[in-house]
């Protein structure tokens, strides 16, 4: 989780908090979060890094959408993250 990106990170909490999200959900989200619009340019290369780390799977909905979920190691390195700030922050 250390060499992901902050958006990155972003990404694993928007895929861990829906149901096998397409890309346009997340984008979605990701912009409703952001300031600055995401472009698509910028989303599919930082999700395909998620699936090249074995972080995120990428499977086909039908021939022109993609979903997005979580692999067990990618809930294992969010739920490690996540318990690392539970014990900074309390909020």
């Amino acid at each position: 989780m250390d060499q992901l990106t902050g958006f990155q990170r972003d990404l694993l909490y928007v895929i861990a908090g829906k149901d096998r999200p397409s890309g346009q959900e997340i984008l979605d989200d990701i912009n409703r979060y952001i300031d600055q619009p995401v472009t698509h340019g910028r989303l599919y290369p930082n999700l395909d890094t998620l699936v090249e780390k074995e972080l995120v799977e990428k499977g086909q909905l039908d021939r022109r959408t993609n979903y997005y979920a979580l692999t067990p190691k990618g809930q294992r390195v969010l739920q490690r993250r996540q318990e690392w700030v539970d014990q900074y922050v309390d909020v």
